[in-house]
């Protein structure tokens, strides 16, 4: 847990890092060396910082590791689930930096479900007093009302569906025609 968090977090638990959300094949290289073998012992979910650990193994690094493979998504269910307990039920993020907070957060933004999409605005929305999250354009926040808006507009993302084996609409077609429309 702690190898992973300290590599993840590499240059302080509160300091942005752009390899988190650009393509870095270099960064992904080091996840998968370092990481991609790692089995999510369940115990991990016990404290805040295992419970960001645990997301972290299931909900970023098979988006970094599998890029364009229905595998980016397979555990998305769990990492929920792990992220629902920490947050809602035992407020683990509270004990987290915002920047930490925002990757126990981002299992509900990764859902298909709008209820799910509600609760990730509501959490990124407490982040609203720190500048870097209330940037309207690149905030995280900013991020958190685009997401909940493409799935109440489809009901999913169809920037998944080549990946995923999904019939696009034509108004989904149209979406993603758009620059932008992919996040």
């Amino acid at each position: 847990m702690k190898a992973l968090l300290d590599f993840w977090f590499a240059d302080g638990p509160d300091t942005w890092r752009k390899a988190w959300f650009l393509r870095d094949d270099a960064f992904d290289a080091e996840l998968r060396a370092r990481f991609g073998d790692l089995a999510p012992p369940d115990d991990w979910a016990e404290t805040p910082h295992g419970a960001l650990a645990l997301c972290l193994l299931l909900d970023q690094l098979p988006r970094n590791l599998n890029r364009g493979s229905p595998a980016a998504f397979a555990s998305d269910a769990r990492a929920r689930d792990i992220a629902r307990r920490a947050v809602l039920a035992r407020r683990f993020d509270l004990a987290l930096t915002p920047a930490e907070r925002v990757f126990l957060y981002l299992p509900f933004e990764h859902s298909e479900a709008l209820a799910d999409q509600d609760v990730s605005v509501a959490l990124f929305e407490g982040l609203r007093d720190i500048p870097l999250h209330a940037d309207p354009k690149t905030g995280t926040i900013a991020y958190a009302w685009r997401h909940r808006d493409v799935i109440r507009r489809f009901g999913r993302f169809p920037h998944r569906n080549q990946v995923l084996g999904r019939q696009s609409t034509s108004a989904e077609e149209t979406y993603l025609a758009q620059p932008g429309s992919g996040f």
